[in-house]
């Protein structure tokens, strides 16, 4: 069995995040939705709510959430994982991710790094973009999964 992960904070999930997780559950057995947390970054959900935000927006049984705190490679090499799935939006995207590729190659010989490019219409989104659309009382419908487009707003309005 062909296991993928899909690491990223998801703080939140949008449509960019998913299209690259269900596109990577076409060329894979099983896709692992990583959810890590980025300490440089300050969350608007906590690890356990942004899994729970993914699982609303996921309907495929070769689709599963979990998290890590230690290293990415750690954890491919426990989970038996064959690749690391990367999304890019743009060049700057890609100077990062195959910083990160070599690094998580060097650490983990048997892991191979899948980068697979956004689609047009997701090339500008990113969970920062939403918050602050969010935030100022935009519409985020366009860019996050409907099913949880009502818990971003409530977060985003400080109600819940």
């Amino acid at each position: 069995m062909k296991i993928a992960i899909c690491p990223g904070s998801f703080d939140p999930v949008t449509l960019g995040h998913l299209d690259v997780i269900e596109r990577a559950a076409e060329l894979f057995d099983k896709v692992v939705v990583l959810v890590l947390n980025n300490s440089s970054k300050k969350s608007a959900f906590t690890v356990d709510e942004r899994m729970e935000l993914i699982k609303k927006c996921i309907n495929n049984p070769k689709i599963v959430v979990d998290t890590y705190s230690g290293l990415l490679v750690d954890y491919a090499k426990q989970s038996g994982a064959a690749a690391i799935v990367k999304g890019l939006r743009a060049v700057s995207d890609f100077d990062y991710e195959f910083q990160q590729a070599l690094i998580n190659k060097s650490l983990y010989p048997e892991v191979e790094t899948v980068f697979l490019t956004a689609k047009g219409e997701n090339m500008f989104l990113s969970s920062s973009m939403v918050k602050e659309v969010c935030s100022l009382n935009g519409d985020i419908s366009p860019f996050v999964p409907k099913e949880i487009v009502k818990d971003i707003n409530l977060r985003c309005k400080g109600e819940k």
